[in-house]
């Protein structure tokens, strides 16, 4: 059986499959990530998957239950990365779940459901800038206007996916239906420091963030640096500042958390007072109305800012993903799960990241593990794992898939149909407010 030490040595195999020969960087849709597919098809197949890959660029591998065509339990994560990347966001997920697989392949065939595997194309949007590209199709939640992106070189997303060998025209064919699918179980490092302060190999994530970016323009007046007294100024840099000074603040002791990532002013002369800057703000929360309510303190506190200085302000939104519950009896079977690998009272932990979970969620219900990362970074090539944590999310995800499937015939169908009837009566309301 696979071994974490095995599933550490996959992890550097992936690593070499890169656009880049200096570092990892492996987008959607490249021939990188048809290199990585290629190795973990491999895995899956060993691990007696029979696997496919669908018309939205997804690596998919299944083993039958009891009888062929049952519901089935989804584990996985994603194959791409970010710029420069790390060798275990995303990845280590995907292994783990081909390793989980392996060790109940003489178990399945009992099973009141089925097992599938999924390796995503696109969770983290590096290359045409939207995120979640491959788990919104397997979601049903595809958007057409997307094969109009384009990457940096101005290629389409439609001239991409044939480049691939996909057929745009029949990206449908990769969505599941609420009852073809018993829940989705994803383990993923923490991208964040938590478990490893906590001394903790494993965490079971509660939430996922409700995430919204905005933009805050703020206008003042440009004049010259040299002529303009302090009592005539209207510097829209320094109240920018302030606000900035005022958001860390502000959040810094809250729930929420909120970064400022970019700064621009104009005219961006040495000698000119600024008269315009612009940044961006990117809020999240445990819950859409924490971040709500911390959105709106904050734009108030800016307001002030502004109007003490002179200033006008406008906002822009930019993006909003609400917040994602895991469903609670998939919380429990992976905090059942953890038990057994001595930690008997689990952390709680919030996922302040995105992950393919949001987008699943509109089909099934979610889970998610966490496995502590070193120093919590994460989107870099210092992203490190310990193996002896690896082997417990190892057991603890083999644990879980088990306790979901013996939970299938009663709680987890009930689930199914309270997902389906909370997905049709948002779909109604959708259709009212149309």
């Amino acid at each position: 059986m696979t071994s974490a030490a095995e599933v550490l040595r996959r992890c550097d195999a992936l690593a070499g499959c890169s656009e880049h020969a200096e570092h990892l960087d492996r987008a959607h849709l490249t021939p990188a990530l048809a290199a990585a597919q290629g190795l973990v098809e491999g895995w899956m197949a060993a691990a007696g998957l029979r696997t496919w890959r669908d018309q939205a660029g997804n690596l998919c591998g299944r083993a039958e239950g009891r009888e062929p065509g049952l519901p089935a339990l989804l584990l996985g994560s994603h194959l791409d990365t970010v710029p420069d990347a790390g060798r275990y966001d995303g990845m280590l997920g995907v292994l783990l779940a081909v390793a989980a697989a392996e060790r109940l392949r003489d178990e399945l065939p009992a099973w009141p459901c089925a097992l599938e595997v999924v390796g995503f194309t696109d969770e983290e949007g590096a290359r045409f800038g939207t995120a979640l590209l491959g788990s919104r199709a397997l979601a049903g939640t595809w958007d057409d206007a997307w094969w109009a992106l384009r990457d940096a070189h101005g290629t389409t997303l439609e001239q991409a996916a044939r480049d691939f060998g996909l057929d745009p025209a029949l990206v449908g064919t990769a969505a599941r239906r609420p009852g073809e699918l018993v829940a989705y179980l994803e383990a993923h490092i923490e991208q964040g420091p938590l478990l490893e302060e906590a001394d903790r190999s494993l965490g079971v994530v509660t939430t996922i963030a409700g995430a919204q970016r905005f933009r805050v323009e703020v206008v003042g007046e440009a004049r010259h640096a040299g002529g303009t007294p302090y009592p005539r100024r209207r510097d829209a840099l320094v109240g920018a500042a302030e606000a900035i000074v005022l958001i860390e603040r502000t959040v810094r002791d809250s729930g929420a958390i909120a970064t400022v990532g970019q700064v621009a002013v104009e005219p961006g002369a040495v000698n000119v007072i600024p008269g315009r800057a612009v940044f961006s703000v990117d809020l999240r929360a445990a819950t859409d109305g924490e971040r709500d309510a911390m959105r709106a303190t904050l734009l108030a506190g800016i307001a002030d800012v502004c109007a003490a200085r002179g200033l006008t302000m406008r906002v822009t939104d930019l993006y909003e993903a609400p917040a994602t519950p895991c469903a609670g009896w998939l919380r429990d079977a992976l905090r059942d799960g953890v038990a057994t690998t001595g930690d008997t009272d689990p952390l709680d932990v919030w996922s302040r990241a995105g992950h393919d979970g949001m987008a699943v969620s509109a089909v099934t219900d979610v889970g998610m593990l966490f496995l502590r990362c070193g120093d919590g970074i994460s989107h870099h090539p210092d992203e490190s794992v310990r193996e002896a944590d690896v082997a417990a999310g190892l057991d603890a995800l083999t644990a879980a898939a088990r306790t979901v499937a013996t939970r299938t015939g009663a709680a987890a169908a009930h689930a199914a149909q309270a997902h389906a009837a909370r997905a049709g009566s948002a779909q109604a309301d959708a259709e009212a407010r149309a």
